[in-house]
């Protein structure tokens, strides 16, 4: 049995459940109980806040975790970092009064900034030889400039939309976050043996993100022509049809080309384009 920790609320919460899921492993739904064991894979699910969760699995509290990056950074906890996971990502980033003529870091020197993450930001300024007050507070940082607690603010930012209703603008992106799966560093054998096959499902659910499987219908004048715009994993599939003359394609596409190869693929000749989606892929 392997232990995993994940926060217990929020968005990061949500993409991990639909993660495991999608990777087959079953949790029950309540998070009454800090620590739920699957149903179906040698696995339990500690709940924890985000920022415990880097000392968690340091500690060996917990096996694994899923955690932002910058998380992980700000705690600066020694954890392996055992695969990035591609969603929850935002950035850290500096932020002023919309109002405020901005003329690069030396903004900065001597201003009040307010912060929940005050170490990455301490370093980021000492690095750039910028003297700056850090005030650490919790929560609805982007409000201190509003009432007077700070000059500027260091947060997490995803859209963007937060800054603008509190009339403050994105200056500098210090970090880009997403997202990490994270190990303890003395995971036994056995522990090692789960983690890989869970690593094998993770694998398959990722590959198979913004990926169509498409089938079509293709005359054999213009087989060469349709397989030479296919971006297939290795080539195409291709089936002769009962109909002489003509043959069935099957190919994998990414969803952000798929549109433009397939209007290539209807101008060339293609015809019963169907499309369908891919739930996982074993490479």
């Amino acid at each position: 049995m392997i232990r995993i920790a994940v926060q217990s609320k929020g968005r990061l919460f949500e993409d991990t459940m639909n993660l495991l899921a999608e990777a087959g492993i079953k949790i029950p739904g309540s998070k009454r109980t800090l620590l739920v064991e699957s149903t179906n894979f040698p696995i339990e699910v500690l709940y924890l806040r985000d920022d415990d969760i880097p000392q968690s699995v340091a500690t060996g509290v917990a096996d694994l975790g899923i955690v932002g990056r910058n998380e992980l950074e700000e705690r600066g906890e020694d954890a392996d970092i055992i695969r990035p996971l591609g969603f929850s990502r935002c950035r850290l980033s500096l932020a002023i009064p919309k109002n405020e003529d901005y003329t690069g870091l030396e903004w900065f020197e001597g201003r009040k900034i307010a912060t929940s993450y005050p170490n990455i930001l301490r370093r980021f300024m000492q690095e750039r030889g910028i003297q700056a007050d850090i005030h650490v507070i919790t929560g609805s940082v982007e409000i201190s400039p509003g009432i007077g607690l700070s000059d500027a603010i260091f947060d997490i930012v995803s859209s963007g939309g937060t800054l603008v209703s509190n009339n403050l603008k994105e200056v500098e992106v210090v970090m880009k976050s997403e997202a990490l799966l994270i190990g303890n560093k003395n995971l036994s054998e056995e522990k090692r043996q789960t983690l890989n096959e869970l690593l094998f499902r993770i694998e398959a659910v990722k590959q198979a993100e913004d990926k169509k499987y498409v089938l079509m219908n293709v005359p054999s004048e213009s087989l060469d022509a349709i397989i030479r715009v296919l971006p297939g994993m290795k080539s195409p599939t291709v089936m002769p049809l009962a109909t002489p003359g003509w043959n069935s394609v099957h190919t994998v596409i990414d969803e952000k080309s798929f549109w433009q190869i397939i209007s290539q693929l209807k101008d060339l000749g293609a015809e019963g384009i169907l499309v369908i989606p891919v739930e996982k892929m074993i490479l």
